[in-house]
């Protein structure tokens, strides 16, 4: 997954309104959206690969997600631990959401570079390892994609421009929010950040919508967690050439979510 934008806690009726495309190798053996067989409290995609998933939530409203930092150097070694199992490992094991924080955190020197999204009913946390960190999140709009968060890149800004324009209205669907992340825009060259990648590959990576027949945008997800406690995620599936292949919504109870400030 390569770009995230949300809002927490600043729209009335919505404590939280996630929107996130997934970008991937189109070869990785993936499992769209489902509940999990092995912890049927949770619902996301798998990674069969590593054995992790990019973002998944649960029944008690917990949720996590990830995206890699990216940077020239090395690839990781051949079987070194996924970024993903860390959203597995908070949403499978019950661990409350400071104490996986610091345990994240602390872990970070033995995986790649990685952006972390951990929240519960009381609070929200960003977590990275270059260098590692933890933030509590106040209320606000952010956007994450694969520098640290808020990194003014384009489609970051662009995504939360997006976002902040559909917050002026008082009804927000899912579908709108998997709509924002359809932008196959590839932005000038100067406006493209330097990753130490090359630039042919800043141009390949630089729209929010990645339509490329090796690596491209497999899944598109839509987040809507409503003051009443209801929880909408929403999920849709596409190929090497961009088309959507699936579409899958699942609703849950997560009860009392987040608070506004003030």
């Amino acid at each position: 997954m390569c770009l995230i934008v949300f809002a927490y806690r600043v729209h009335p009726a919505y404590p939280l309104l996630l929107a996130s495309n997934r970008d991937e190798f189109h070869t990785r053996p993936t499992e769209p959206a489902g509940f999990w067989p092995d912890a049927p409290e949770v619902v996301g995609g798998r990674d069969l690969e590593g054995g992790g998933t990019w973002l998944a939530m649960d029944r008690r409203g917990r949720l996590a997600a990830v995206t890699n930092f990216r940077e020239s150097g090395p690839a990781p070694v051949e079987g070194s631990p996924s970024r993903g199992v860390l959203v597995a490992d908070y949403l499978r094991n019950g661990h409350d959401l400071e104490t996986f924080a610091r345990m994240a955190r602390d872990r970070g020197a033995d995986l790649p570079g990685f952006n972390l999204l951990l929240a519960d009913a009381t609070g929200m946390h960003y977590v990275t390892n270059r260098p590692a960190k933890i933030r509590n999140l106040t209320p606000g709009l952010y956007g994450l994609c694969n520098g640290l968060l808020d990194s003014p890149w384009p489609k970051v800004r662009a995504g939360k421009a997006g976002l902040a324009a559909m917050l002026e209205t008082p009804h927000i669907r899912p579908d709108s929010l998997l709509d924002l992340l359809t932008d196959r825009t590839v932005p000038p060259d100067d406006q493209l950040p330097d990753t130490g990648v090359g630039l042919e590959k800043e141009r390949m990576l630089g729209s929010a919508f990645i339509v490329n027949p090796t690596y491209g945008t497999r899944a598109s997800t839509a987040l809507v967690i409503g003051a009443d406690g209801i929880a909408v995620l929403a999920e849709r599936t596409h190929d090497a050439s961009g088309e959507t292949v699936d579409e899958q919504v699942f609703t849950l109870d997560v009860g009392p979510w987040g608070t506004m400030s003030g």
